[in-house]
């Protein structure tokens, strides 16, 4: 009698258990960066920055029809939004990741407490995605593509957003979310001085592109400090195109008219890749970046794979 009771109790906890497990989501791959939204007070200016400088394709936006998408290939684009009444200095709408499933993750994302909305939206193109705020208030947007991608011509100099970076106060706030939660793993660290890193990437968990936390100092511990001018804020938030010879970039931007009013480089960064910079009508930064590092990095060795070319 009692090995029966013992057996039927063992029964009753791994049932329990094995209904826990299956209840529990999995989190779906998070591939890389999908996009960057971005504000412009002149969208046209904004258009010959985007296509001409930059050679990206512009197309429809399936997630606004207020605004234009910008590809680089079939699935990264800048999204270019009219600026809103108040936005003041901040230029950036929001950050957005690729992922194999947008349903499935918005699940997993409910099961992890996070707020999600009730369901995904599913755009014109047969796109879907939904948006979530991070710990500092950040929108974080989560696209699964259309089954049927835009075809997009070969764009030079670049092809490839590597990563995005996005004004943040604290690491130890964000990283829950973004390390624990998301999945995703450090790429590389640094700062102008080795004790204050002020520049922290966290590489996306199924693919080798990332979001570069650009840690700022202040009273405030979400958002861009009041004191600060929209153009460091357009510094900070900005997005990163991958190139394989910084030299040939240039060459081509410059033999092509294509640099803008503000540019700065090249040079090497402090993670030992070179760069080159240029800005946007409303002041966001497009940085060109080497995959590969060729002076050893300040800092922190890079902890994951490079972007490949």
């Amino acid at each position: 009698m009692k090995m029966t009771t013992l057996l039927a109790g063992t029964t009753t906890v791994l049932l329990c258990a094995a209904i826990g497990a299956e209840a529990a989501p999995m989190r779906p791959a998070i591939t890389g960066v999908s996009h960057l939204s971005v504000y412009s007070a002149d969208m046209a200016k904004s258009d010959a920055f985007y296509t001409h400088h930059l050679g990206a394709v512009k197309g429809a936006d399936p997630e606004d029809a207020k605004g234009v998408r910008y590809y680089f290939n079939a699935r990264q684009f800048v999204e270019v939004l009219p600026l809103p009444a108040g936005a003041g200095v901040n230029h950036m709408d929001h950050g957005a990741f690729n992922t194999a499933d947008a349903e499935a993750l918005r699940k997993y994302l409910a099961a992890n407490k996070i707020v999600v909305p009730k369901k995904v939206t599913v755009g014109s193109d047969g796109s879907k995605w939904f948006r979530v705020k991070d710990p500092e208030g950040n929108t974080i947007e989560f696209v699964e593509a259309s089954k049927t991608p835009p075809t997009i011509a070969a764009v030079s100099p670049s092809n490839r957003i590597i990563h995005f970076g996005m004004i943040v106060h604290s690491q130890a706030v964000e990283d829950p979310f973004y390390r624990k939660v998301l999945g995703f793993k450090p790429y590389w660290f640094g700062g102008m001085t080795v004790e204050n890193p002020a520049w922290i990437s966290q590489q996306v968990p199924d693919g080798n592109e990332w979001v570069e936390y650009m840690v700022v100092k202040g009273p405030q511990t979400k958002g861009i400090p009041t004191d600060m001018s929209g153009a460091n804020a357009g510094v900070l938030n900005h997005f990163a195109l991958g190139v394989g010879n910084m030299e040939k970039t240039v060459t081509v931007l410059t033999g092509g008219e294509r640099l803008s009013e503000k540019t700065d480089g090249p040079k090497i960064g402090r993670d030992g890749k070179w760069q080159f910079n240029m800005y946007d009508p409303d002041g966001t930064r497009a940085e060109f970046m080497e995959f590969h590092a060729v002076n050893t990095p300040c800092c922190s060795p890079f902890t994951a794979t490079d972007p490949n070319e």
